[in-house]
């Protein structure tokens, strides 16, 4: 581990890869007294002894791993930051970190005096990004969905795609109707991902979920399918968004670091006199709690934003987008110029992070859902964490 400096830089930064929480170890507490004699005691004759005050409790100490993503005003990854510059509650009580250090699979400094000044650990440099292109094909409901805002996204992401996409990027490309469809599972050939998106503005029949024979038996990499319901019974399993987000984390759970959807999306959940749009709370905080175990940070871009003039109203159509991204440590997209800007974002924002670590204790046979909030001493800079981990069985 390199030394902590206070020191802290600035830097452009490239790919990461992400942790999640790790293993579980079980302690035990048992804390006891035993009454001394009564006649040891002085006690009278015949007085009997104290009975002996026994009481114990069974601890399980979870080792919680957070990646944490600090840029400042400009959107620029910040390094050279320790565990003294930031700031973790777990339910509400600050804990103490056992470690804070900075990945990335670009060089920041040229040289290892440089780096250990920086807190850069270069003997870890994790190589591979995880995104998973989602579109909310809302066709069905609104026919006129799919028109120019789509086309126009369309040929922004295969351009991205071309250009910003590095070599040890994965992919998969995911739409949504009344059930998830999966146009092409996770690769890294950019040829593979522009033909999925092209056949995604298409539509049509499901090209890869429906019969289990499409299921590779073995994959290379990470992969949606083999994760994922098959024909009817996922018909059954993604009749709501809720649904389909909710599959989307449990199916990439088991994919070591941060995986990044990128939700294209008019809005989603109940509307409003108004227009706007709010998640529905029956189906809204199970769905965040998996997002969020699962390390599945939602970059929701507005197709909203393309349409419409930049008014109060306005902002306030897709709340549900908002606080999608927002509880799951991604970023909501809107009134942008070009579909490039949002893109350019999620791909400079992804390119290095912070390896968090502390302890977690409870009781064992508990299981359930504890927030986390991350925050740095400086104001100023921008976090990006998810918010909540489940823990037990």
């Amino acid at each position: 581990m390199s030394k902590r400096a206070r020191r802290v830089e600035v830097a452009e930064t490239r790919p990461a890869r992400l942790a999640v929480v790790a293993g579980i170890l079980l302690t035990a507490l048992a804390l006891g007294a035993t009454a001394q004699d009564a006649a040891q005691s002085g006690a009278p004759d015949g007085a009997q002894d104290e009975p002996q005050a026994e009481f114990g409790e069974e601890l399980a100490v979870t080792e919680v791993l957070l990646d944490v993503l600090v840029t400042d005003a400009n959107g620029n990854v910040v390094i050279g930051l320790g565990p003294e510059d930031f700031v973790v509650r777990d339910q509400g009580e600050v804990v103490d970190l056992t470690s804070a250090s900075f990945y990335s699979n670009r060089r920041f400094v040229a040289s290892s005096q440089a780096a250990e000044r920086a807190n850069v650990d270069t003997s870890i440099v994790p190589s591979d990004r995880v995104f998973i292109l989602f579109f909310h094909d809302d066709r069905a409901a609104n026919p006129g969905a799919f028109t120019r805002p789509t086309i126009d996204a369309m040929r922004y992401y295969s351009a991205w795609v071309r250009n910003d996409l590095l070599p040890n990027d994965w992919v998969a490309v995911v739409s949504y109707d009344s059930q998830i469809k999966v146009w092409q599972d996770f690769t890294k050939s950019k040829a593979d991902i522009e033909a999925a998106l092209a056949r995604v503005l298409k539509g049509g029949k499901d090209p890869g979920t429906a019969w289990p024979s499409r299921v590779p038996e073995e994959a290379d990499g990470p992969s949606l399918l083999a994760n994922l319901p098959l024909g009817k019974q996922l018909r059954k399993s993604s009749r709501k968004i809720y649904d389909a987000l909710r599959l989307m984390a449990d199916a990439t759970s088991d994919i070591q670091g941060r995986k990044n959807l990128v939700f294209l999306s008019w809005g989603f959940g109940d509307t409003t006199a108004y227009g706007g749009y709010y998640p529905d709370p029956r189906y809204y905080p199970s769905m965040i709690q998996a997002l969020n175990d699962g390390n599945v940070a939602v970059y929701s871009i507005d197709l909203v934003s393309t349409t419409r003039q930049g008014t109060l109203l306005d902002r306030g159509i897709n709340n549900s987008l908002s606080l999608l991204s927002d509880d799951t440590g991604g970023r909501y997209y809107y009134f942008f110029d070009t579909f490039a800007a949002p893109l350019q974002e999620v791909n400079e924002e992804n390119n290095g992070y912070y390896l968090l670590s502390f302890k977690s204790t409870y009781p064992v046979g508990d299981e359930g859902y504890r927030e986390v909030k991350v925050e740095t001493i400086n104001p100023e800079f921008r976090v990006r964490a998810r918010k909540g981990y489940r823990y037990g069985a």
